[in-house]
């Protein structure tokens, strides 16, 4: 451990003298990536000198105890600090997802459950965007199709952070909620109170950062043109604004009819269009890796049901990691923190079972 510390931190070293080169700064993509890596390793910097600092003073005490029955009283609670730092270090030495730094678009269709489904994706949406919210990132809607009873049957939104730091990226917290979500109450449309489970799914893209960061040839995308349908104000069903982006190659479509433009929708579509390419290939590099490691908290089947929002005992439970609460009714105002951090703790113990001490 402590020969891999040493040489990350020359490598921080060797990063902060490359922060201060201009020719850096001039490249955007460049400068967000040596910002993140400066950022993490920063972090494992500052608790290595935490633990260092924790094993000298523990030295010192021992030593002093010899002589003196108060600093021997002091031990215990100086071992378990020591033990603490160590933990905390050994854990940011964990090996990263390159992309939880990144920004992410999220995508909510309604499942099995008809309008109770669709009103469950809108309550999904708001508790993200409070989520958001809470975490200091900001919310976009980028393509929305409303149902009839104000749900969606399907939402895109894009979630941006500010932070260089990978640990506290949105991807790091939120990639974790790519699944089916199991909702358990008695539908607005209910008449007799009978409680009904429904299912809302959720894809979860890390974003990318620019463009000229994941080319695409232009001849391997057909577009169309069509007229809106539904809400969008007075140019709905006036204009070929709506674009749809078939991507020839991997057979990926995305449309977009959110905005009143047909260069904002493309725009848009774009977007959405490069974030599930590079999960795609992230996808396949990892299914051909030889070593790569299938986490059983954010695995590729997004068929699988990860949680359960049961409101009738105000509960929640996460099927991945056994976590469970009673209070469904703040998680859904947007208090997720503890039910995120549960998929990270155990996201970070398979990893280090997988990597030993």
């Amino acid at each position: 451990m402590f020969e891999s510390v040493q040489t990350l931190i020359d490598e921080h070293r060797r990063v902060q003298e490359e922060l201060s080169d201009p020719a850096v700064h001039a490249d955007a993509v460049r400068a967000k990536r040596v910002n993140r890596r400066y950022a993490e390793l920063s972090r494992i910097v500052r608790a290595y000198d935490e633990w260092a600092q924790a094993v000298d003073d523990l030295a010192a005490a021992r030593e002093l105890a010899k002589e003196d029955a108060a600093f021997a009283e002091e031990l215990p609670a100086m071992e378990e600090a020591s033990a603490q730092t160590q933990e905390h270090l050994r854990r940011l030495l964990i090996p990263r997802d390159p992309d939880d730094a990144r920004d992410v678009i999220m995508e909510i269709k309604a499942g099995e459950g008809g309008a109770e489904s669709a009103l469950f994706a809108a309550d999904l949406l708001r508790m993200y965007s409070q989520y958001a919210a809470h975490r200091g990132w900001k919310s976009e809607i980028i393509e929305a199709d409303a149902s009839d009873l104000g749900g969606y049957k399907n939402v895109q939104v894009a979630f941006k952070g500010s932070s260089n730091d990978p640990a506290q990226g949105v991807w790091a917290h939120l990639k974790y909620e790519g699944g089916v979500h199991r909702v358990q109450r008695v539908p607005a449309t209910e008449s007799q109170g009978r409680i009904h489970t429904s299912t809302t799914g959720v894809l979860v893209f890390p974003e990318v950062d620019e463009p000229a960061e994941l080319a695409i040839d232009p001849n391997d995308l057909k577009i169309d043109v069509y007229r809106s349908s539904g809400p969008g104000g007075q140019s709905v069903n006036t204009t070929d604004s709506a674009v749809r982006i078939t991507h020839v190659p991997t057979g990926i479509v995305v449309s977009m009819q959110n905005e009143k433009s047909q260069l904002q929708n493309r725009e848009a579509g774009m977007r959405v269009l490069r974030a599930r390419l590079l999960a795609r290939q992230q996808e396949e590099l990892a299914a051909v890796a030889a070593d790569a490691r299938k986490s059983q908290i954010r695995g590729m089947d997004r068929s699988e049901r990860i949680r359960t929002y049961n409101f009738p005992e105000n509960r929640i439970a996460d099927h991945r990691t056994g976590f469970k609460a009673y209070n469904l009714d703040t998680v859904m105002d947007g208090a997720l923190e503890p039910v995120i951090q549960s998929c990270i703790e155990a996201d970070e113990a398979e990893r280090l079972e997988a990597i030993g001490d």
